[in-house]
């Protein structure tokens, strides 16, 4: 397996119920690395910016709002297979559907507040490592 980086957040549901450590926990009893991570309050414009490929969607502008609504943790994540790996430990979009033991399954309140939000592929995950963190931000680990 490829080692790989995907973006990880952690969102303002998940912030305000302070479970980020129970997420860390996660994503390193998987063998993920946090290389690069900050916490911070997004802006309207860095919302949108970051979220615009749906911006014709119906939900982008409650997706938008949520996302400003309250600080939100962001970590790049290095391992092997990192992207499906990650995509696996977050479950389903929709809690309700997701699998027993995942972080949406157990940290998330609804499809709108889900918990989480991961890459969906490597070329992605360079792009939005790119829009939160500069080169010089990543910390590889041994």
């Amino acid at each position: 397996m490829p080692v790989e980086r995907t973006l990880s957040i952690i969102k303002p549901d998940a912030v305000a119920k302070n479970v980020v450590g129970q997420i860390y926990t996660r994503f390193e009893q998987a063998g993920l690395k946090v290389i690069a991570a900050r916490m911070m309050q997004l802006s309207a414009a860095q919302a949108e910016g970051f979220y615009a490929v749906h911006r014709e969607r119906p939900f982008f502008r409650d997706l938008v709002n949520f996302m400003i609504s309250g600080p939100v943790m962001i970590q790049v994540l290095e391992g092997p297979d990192a992207v499906a790996k990650n995509r696996a430990l977050m479950g389903s979009t929709d809690p309700k559907k997701a699998e027993p033991g995942t972080i949406r399954a157990d940290f998330a309140d609804s499809i709108d507040a889900n918990a989480v939000h991961g890459s969906d592929g490597a070329d992605t995950a360079a792009e939005e490592i790119r829009f939160f963190f500069s080169g010089l931000d990543l910390c590889p680990r041994a």
